[in-house]
């Protein structure tokens, strides 16, 4: 018999059939196989080797609400750590692992006697309020205070607090109370302070339904085409040790570090000096040049209209002032390709923007222009407003059907899983989609919905260090990699932050479970494909570095066919899937793993797989050997 090394590309790639994946890419002529990889998860790649992802804990067991869409880092000028947090209910400060709500209020109203109770069996904790043109809506948070009791148990402590909304009318909204009323709950509450948060938004995307909402003939007849739905993004950046953030399709917002975190946001127009500020905007930036604030998609000077291809700036290193004069550096700039503008990176010395259709190159050129626009790329797409990121000075995104990259000039991201992801993803949900780095690893993620579902449950990753592509399964709303941070920080729908690359397993909420990991080759020809293989040894090659289970263990696996998508071959001893255990003793102090297996596996052409589900565990493999020979060229019969 022979001995033969296993040796695998490295990368994912399912642009072909599982069988023409052996022969793309370079094979290296020191090893007779010489296959790809075709199927991963929670699997990335070092020094061209497939190793299990690191794990994930809770920044805290503290709780959000609502999902978390928006994620950013900055340290005050003590050196604190702030993170802005923005779901789709509330934005939020976390400092040291605590949320603070600091949420603007939108409007501020003084009720008399608002509050009706249910004082008839069966008794409620439903109350209503009348407010004449209160302008909330469903979800939406209000807070009460100066609130008298209404006689029974629904007193001035159970009213004077904040509360969600539950319904609406015109003129009355309801919300759940923290107590149920009795027949002394004869209504009323004296003079009222209601403070009516910023409206809430939509946790997921509702795509246009009804007659002529799709393509051509689509829907069904007769029926009206509902409105699209946008859920709700954020966009925020720190000017100096401040916040400026920003709800797509609404005001802009500042939070003063100095006011502390039990202080509201408030809208720059209210702030002290503010000239001619946006009064609503799609997106909004801090350059690091200057520090010039920007809007992008927002209303022109003297109208209240959004604009989506126009972009204001304010003079440099003002909040406030946004009218443009001989004595500032204010100004604007309408952008001419697309219908409008979607996202926007920071890259050395220029900012990046794109619309729906072209990339543009905004840099900083001095009075009397202030700043000069470039087109860079054109028939190009961008798929949600957060699927951009910069890593390594490349700027990389997701469009609708492909990826691209901007490193001076726009081109298209070869891309391995091109088809496969395109084909699997949810683009009726396609806002939710974001990016997000691992710089460690030299990798740009992309998180996306898959098939039908309305929630993130996938990612794809491309390694733009070693230009390889693996993909996989994980659910989570935002990202952030921050050279202020230790790890990676996401956020999940358990609604918590996480950091990433700690610890081995998935500890979202302070309980470790195992993480899943397993990658597949494609389908391989230990001899010349013409002939039947039979391999009865394998020496494997793994290392469990970094593990902390006292008895860490993977699985691998043959999978043997007759032929090319014929099936697995029928059993010859254990079956057609032969198991190989291998493990590391507790006390050595390397490596030191099973020696060899036996095995008996007969087949035309082979399957490997290598796959891990234990707490503590860390793995990487090798070059593993097989014992071959040939053994013919007719199956069983």
């Amino acid at each position: 018999m022979t001995v033969k090394a296993l040796r695998f590309r490295p990368g994912v790639n399912r642009e072909n059939t599982q069988y023409t994946s052996e022969v793309v890419g370079t094979v290296n002529p020191n090893y007779p196989v010489s296959a790809g990889w075709y199927d991963s998860n929670k699997v990335r790649f070092r020094q061209g080797l497939p190793e299990k992802i690191g794990g994930w804990v809770p920044v805290s067991l503290n709780t959000y609400l609502g999902v978390c869409r928006s994620l950013f880092n900055w340290s005050t000028l003590a050196g604190d750590s702030l993170i802005g947090v923005g779901t789709n209910l509330k934005f939020y400060i976390n400092q040291g692992g605590a949320f603070f709500d600091i949420t603007p209020v939108r409007y501020t109203a003084t009720l008399t006697n608002p509050f009706a109770a249910v004082t008839t069996p069966p008794y409620s904790n439903v109350i209503t309020v009348t407010a004449t043109t209160h302008g909330a809506q469903v979800n939406d948070f209000v807070t009460f205070s100066g609130a008298t009791g209404l006689g029974g148990n629904i007193t001035a402590t159970v009213l004077n607090k904040q509360y969600q909304i539950t319904s609406v009318t015109t003129n009355t909204f309801t919300f759940v109370a923290t107590a149920t009323s009795n027949a002394s709950d004869v209504g009323g509450g004296g003079t009222v302070t209601a403070a009516f948060q910023i409206n809430t938004g939509a946790a997921t995307e509702i795509p246009l339904s009804g007659w002529g909402s799709g393509a051509w003939g689509s829907g069904v007849w007769g029926t009206s085409a509902t409105s699209n739905v946008s859920l709700r993004l954020w966009s925020q950046s720190n000017f100096g040790q401040d916040l400026i953030f920003n709800p797509r399709g609404g005001g802009i917002y500042y939070w003063a570090e100095l006011s502390g975190t039990g202080s509201a946001g408030v809208n720059i127009s209210t702030l002290s000096g503010a000239s001619d500020v946006p009064t609503v905007a799609n997106f909004i930036f801090v350059s690091d040049a200057s520090r010039f604030v920007f809007a992008f998609g927002t209303n022109a000077l003297g109208t209240s209209t959004l604009d989506p291809m126009l972009v204001r700036w304010s003079d440099q290193e003002s909040v406030t002032m946004w009218t443009p004069a001989a004595t500032n550096q204010a100004g604007d700039i309408r952008l001419s390709r697309g219908s409008q503008i979607i996202s926007c990176v920071q890259n050395r010395q220029e900012i990046i923007v794109f619309t729906d259709s072209s990339v543009y190159s905004l840099q900083y050129i001095g009075v009397p222009g202030v700043w000069g626009s470039n087109i860079v790329g054109d028939n190009i797409s961008i798929l949600s407003q957060n699927s951009a990121v910069l890593a390594a000075g490349v700027t990389y995104w997701m469009g609708v059907d492909k990826f691209y990259k901007y490193s001076g000039t726009v081109s298209t991201l070869r891309c391995d899983l091109r088809e496969y992801i395109y084909a699997n993803i949810n683009l009726g949900q396609s806002q939710q989609v974001f990016s997000g780095t691992v710089e460690g690893f030299n990798e740009v993620w992309w998180f996306y919905c898959s098939g039908t579902n309305t929630t993130i449950d996938s990612y794809v990753v491309y390694n733009y260090q070693d230009d390889i592509w693996y993909y996989g399964t994980l659910a989570r709303t935002a990202w952030i990699d921050s050279t202020v941070l230790t790890y990676p920080l996401a956020a999940t729908y358990n609604n918590t932050l996480v950091f990433h690359e700690n610890g081995l397993d998935d500890n979202t909420n302070g309980t470790s479970y195992p993480i899943d990991s397993y990658i597949v080759s494609s389908e391989f020809d230990p001899d010349d494909g013409d002939k039947f293989s039979y391999i009865n040894r394998v020496l494997p090659d793994v290392t469990f570095r970094k593990s902390t289970s006292s008895s860490p263990q993977v699985t691998m696996t043959m999978i043997p066919m007759q032929n090319s998508g014929s099936g697995y071959n029928s059993p010859q001893s254990t079956g057609g899937t032969n198991i190989i255990p291998t493990a590391q003793s507790a006390t050595a102090p390397i490596e030191q793993f099973t020696g060899q297996v036996f095995v008996r596996v007969r087949g035309r052409q082979f399957i490997f797989k290598i796959e891990g589900n234990q707490l503590g565990l860390q793995w990487q493999l090798g070059t593993p050997r097989m014992d071959i020979r040939s053994d013919g060229k007719r199956g069983n019969t």
